[in-house]
């Protein structure tokens, strides 16, 4: 089976222990369609805002990529970002002005590759942890409890809610750039 065959199945994964197989399973079919979604956009669609407080869709897909990279340092290393690594994150993680100027000008690919190279190394620690990591609890939010199962459940579910945006503002592109 390639994996096309496969993506409709929330099931094991080689090289994962069952349960986070299956969020990786959750997380795979995420990231694909958000892929989907984008792979073939141009600097200018990517770049385009609906309204002057609006975030483009370069700037939504740095974020996703944010997020991957905080819960990964999060979750793994037991830390919240250093300095020099919330400087670098700082506009992707938080959005807003800071996020329309600096993402701007930018291939699909560069987004992509950013994404994909975030997700590795997210893929690379979860295949080192077992099921019973997903249950560890650290204070999150307003220092209330949460596990890492819903740690990573939230990276799927914001990236979800993000690509909503995203089709919202691929369908409210001006006729100039439609594809």
């Amino acid at each position: 089976m390639n994996e096309n065959d496969e993506k409709f199945l929330i099931t094991d994964i080689e090289g994962y222990t069952p349960q986070i197989g299956r969020l990786v399973s959750m997380m795979n079919y995420a990231r694909r369609v958000t892929i989907d979604s984008v792979e073939n956009l141009t600097p200018l669609q990517l770049d385009f805002l609906l309204d002057e407080k609006a975030n483009s869709i370069g700037a939504l897909l740095m974020h996703i990529a944010s997020t991957d990279l905080f819960f990964r340092i999060f979750s793994f290393e037991k830390r919240e970002l250093t300095a020099e690594e919330d400087k670098e994150w700082e506009a992707a993680s938080y959005l807003g002005e800071p996020a329309r100027e600096r993402f701007k000008g930018n291939s699909v690919d560069h987004y992509l590759d950013v994404l994909k190279n975030e997700r590795n190394k997210v893929l690379d620690k979860l295949r080192s942890v077992n099921d019973d990591w997903l249950n560890e609890e650290m204070p999150l939010w307003d220092n209330k409890p949460a596990n890492n199962y819903f740690m990573w459940f939230h990276v799927f579910e914001d990236e979800i809610n993000h690509r909503g945006q995203i089709n919202l503002i691929r369908k409210r592109f001006p006729n100039d750039l439609q594809a």
